[in-house]
């Protein structure tokens, strides 16, 4: 991968990554090496919110990839998000061992409490790292390739093909609230222990996390930038803009669909799987179609079919949540709707086209100079 040319007059792109370079660089220091009694000393929450949002900067930029460059409006990453959440989980809880309140070194408490008598057949692998970063990638992958081989080979577009993501979404969200399912039921997964055999709750996990979200999010990025500048993501481009004439060149439009849908529920895998232990848990609450509507929100707002906009929107939009539902917690869904609305009459192209077009009159507006000497 050429790192050059895939940042070629992708300006945003390069402010981006160093900008992730210097926090992945100095979030270490503060956190660890400047003593705690310092006024620059940053808070091990801090280190963990600050990685949560670099998951949904991950999972923001995943649907900008889909979004932005195929023009397909999903409402249902949330469940690829969340999928990639339960993959960790379970690994997490095979860590446990017999460290759980009912002490069996096989069943998860949770399963103890529910008389299951064995492990179900779903579980077993998921003691091992390597088997879990595989499930990772490919439990979405393979829902997101099955659903798109079904709808894109139907034709199914536009608002109807939004309408039936969210409806999986639901779907899986029902199912896995069911007890029988052998995912924990409405509880879902938590009381974590141990990662790699290294502490959750310690710090130097924390940080571990962080900079392994911070790897992730600048791997993503630079995938779906490859992909964009790619033949395939001008082909993507061409679905957008003019889908049946496309087809009519001789695409095979199903086929540019479905590789860029899966590679970009196998991005939202990653960035749930990266979410779970960092705060601790998941539940089937994460499958909540709200939560999909709200990684819309959060790339129309920074900006769609830029990438680093998607990121721009994603760290804005969580932390204003974090703030705001901690001063004004009954308002915050009114000030989320309202930027919406805010954003899409008057910045339709979000932060990034508003940071983009400011870039533009600065670079063509004439020299000081040459205004005095003209007047």
């Amino acid at each position: 991968m050429n790192l050059t040319k895939l940042l070629t007059n992708d300006r945003g792109g390069q402010i981006f990554l160093a900008i992730l370079a210097l926090v992945a660089v100095l979030v270490p220091i503060l956190n660890l090496v400047v003593p705690a009694g310092s006024a620059l000393h940053m808070p091990t929450y801090t280190v963990t919110l600050l990685g949560k949002y670099l998951t949904y900067a991950l999972l923001a930029v995943a649907v900008d990839l889909v979004w932005g460059y195929l023009g397909i409006l999903s409402l249902g990453h949330g469940a690829f998000f969340a999928l990639g959440g339960y993959a960790m989980g379970m690994y997490l809880m095979r860590q446990i061992g017999d460290r759980g309140v009912y002490g069996n070194p096989e069943l998860p408490d949770f399963m103890v409490f529910l008389n299951w008598k064995e492990l179900p057949w779903f579980w077993h692998g998921f003691d091992q790292f390597w088997f879990t970063a595989l499930m990772i990638l490919l439990v979405p992958g393979v829902l997101a390739f099955v659903f798109g081989w079904l709808a894109f080979r139907s034709r199914v577009t536009g608002v109807y093909l939004s309408i039936i993501t969210q409806a999986l979404t639901y779907a899986l969200m029902l199912a896995f609230f069911r007890n029988e399912m052998g995912f924990g039921g409405n509880n879902g997964l938590t009381d974590f222990k141990d990662i790699l055999g290294f502490d959750i709750q310690s710090d130097a996990t924390r940080i571990g996390l962080f900079l392994a979200s911070a790897i992730a999010l600048a791997l993503g990025y630079l995938v779906c930038r490859a992909i964009v500048t790619s033949r395939l993501g001008r082909v993507a481009v061409a679905v957008r803009d003019a889908e049946d004439r496309t087809r009519f060149i001789g695409y095979r439009v199903e086929h540019v669909k479905l590789a860029v849908f899966t590679v970009s529920a196998m991005l939202a895998g990653v960035a749930g799987a990266l979410y779970v232990p960092q705060v601790g848990i998941i539940n089937p609450g994460e499958f909540n179609p709200l939560n999909s509507i709200e990684i819309v929100i959060w790339v129309a707002i920074g900006g769609r079919n830029t990438l680093y906009g998607a990121v721009i929107g994603a760290i804005l939009v969580n932390y204003g949540k974090t703030y705001f539902t901690g001063v004004f917690p009954e308002a915050w869904l009114f000030a989320l709707g309202g930027l919406f609305v805010l954003v899409t009459l008057f910045l339709p192209q979000g932060i990034a086209g508003l940071l983009r077009k400011r870039r533009k009159a600065t670079q063509t507006a004439p020299p000081a100079a040459a205004q005095e000497g003209a007047a």
